[in-house]
């Protein structure tokens, strides 16, 4: 590793290679770490994705891909059944990707666009010189180094702790979190072209449970459970899973298993200080209702590499600059709908079972092929006015920028 580079991105997900691929290709010095040995590896979530926002970022390659969706079925807790068209199923229905070679090929597109890629290396505190963040120390095979950048950028995932070493307050409280098992099973019999999520309290209090096809009879089953309603005396969210994948699958067999918190809070307060960028999972950018972060990470991390380029060839990293072309850009676009999910989350996440199904039953006869989602959100919202009032601010956002439309 040299001692000096433009950019120094630490942690190799999605958003951190985005972000390594983006700075790269405008010229810049680029250095990204990832602390595992294995890009990609463990995999921490269904690896479900849009397949209209992925083309965004990179030209697909079949060897990512394990299974095309038609769309998703949500039941119930009393097994009422709502089918959508992927279009409108949300960000993490698609294509359901194999992360490990994924993840994988998103770095290697950092490194042919120009930046060094370093695995098993790991930050353990940053550089700070007269408040600035100069850089990081990293150790690598048992010896440190410490490592100059123009500007740092932080995708080390929750809790980031390059955050929290630059004073950016990282920490969760339980109701921000959602705690997440899942299995890969193999020997399902499940449509391949459909992913399903499971509802009820019974099964999966504050949260759901999900079930991806990855072909040749093996899926994803996953759940995630929010802390605010896990308890000592309470089943963990693997006693919830097993109990379900007893019932639904009783002659699956589990061949790999990860355990893993996503952020569902909404973004935190800060994500830039000066000469430092939080990205992904570190900046809190998941989507607060099905905690998927995919398309959400590979957006911000372009944000972020084409916010470093311009701070840098601006000879200006100050967090005023960072703010200016990089906090502010993504908050208006992808942080205004993690605001507007975590509205619909916060309504939805005390529901009971008897709500639920009430809910699930005023949509059995609409059609669900071409509305979007916020038409669906508002479909709900006309059947059950009294249920879901705290949505009524969705509608005012959106009757406005109708109205800004037309001007």
């Amino acid at each position: 590793m040299k001692a000096m580079y433009d950019v120094l991105v630490i942690g190799a997900g999605p958003a951190g290679s985005i972000a390594a691929k983006t700075a790269a290709e405008k010229g810049l010095t680029v250095l990204l770490i990832e602390k595992r040995q294995e890009i990609g590896d463990p995999v921490r979530c269904a690896e479900g994705v849009s397949k209209e926002y992925l083309k965004k970022h990179v030209e697909i390659d079949k060897k990512w891909i394990c299974a095309d969706l038609k769309g998703a079925r949500i039941y119930a807790p009393d097994g009422t059944k709502i089918e959508m068209a992927e279009e409108i199923a949300g960000g993490e229905v698609g294509y359901v990707l194999e992360r490990k070679i994924f993840d994988r090929a998103l770095a290697e597109k950092a490194s042919k666009a120009g930046a060094e890629v370093r695995v098993k290396t790991r930050a353990i505190g940053l550089i700070i010189e007269e408040d600035f963040v100069k850089g990081a120390r990293l150790m690598q095979l048992g010896k440190e180094y410490d490592v100059h950048a123009r500007i740092v950028i932080g995708a080390d995932g929750i809790e980031s702790k390059v955050g929290r070493w630059a004073g950016i307050d990282t920490s969760l409280k339980p109701i921000d979190i959602e705690t997440c098992v899942q299995y890969l099973v193999a020997g399902v019999d499940i449509n391949q072209e459909y992913c399903e999520f499971y509802i009820g309290n019974e099964i999966a209090p504050g949260g759901y449970i999900w079930i991806f096809p990855k072909g040749e009879g093996k899926a994803n089953v996953g759940i995630g459970i929010i802390g605010s309603k896990m308890g000592k005396f309470k089943p963990r969210p693997v006693d919830y899973l097993n109990s379900f994948l007893e019932k639904k699958f009783p002659h699956a067999k589990v061949v790999e298993m990860v355990f893993g918190g996503v952020p569902v809070s909404g973004s935190i307060e800060k994500t830039s200080t000066n000469g430092l960028i939080l990205i992904g999972d570190a900046a809190r950018q998941s989507d607060p209702i099905t905690g998927g972060g995919i398309l959400n990470a590979m957006d911000v991390g372009k944000i972020a590499g084409e916010a470093a380029f311009a701070a840098i060839s601006g000879g200006d990293v100050s967090n005023e600059k960072l703010e200016e072309v990089y906090e502010k850009r993504w908050r208006s676009t992808i942080g205004h709908a993690i605001d507007l999910s975590l509205i619909v989350k916060n309504c939805f996440i005390n529901l009971n079972d008897v709500d639920l199904n009430s809910l699930a039953f005023s949509l059995k006869d609409v059609k669900f092929e071409r509305m979007s989602l916020l038409d669906l959100l508002h479909a709900l919202f006309k059947a059950n006015k009294k249920l879901l009032w705290d949505l009524r601010v969705l509608f005012k956002d959106a009757a406005k920028e109708v109205a800004k439309s037309k001007m």
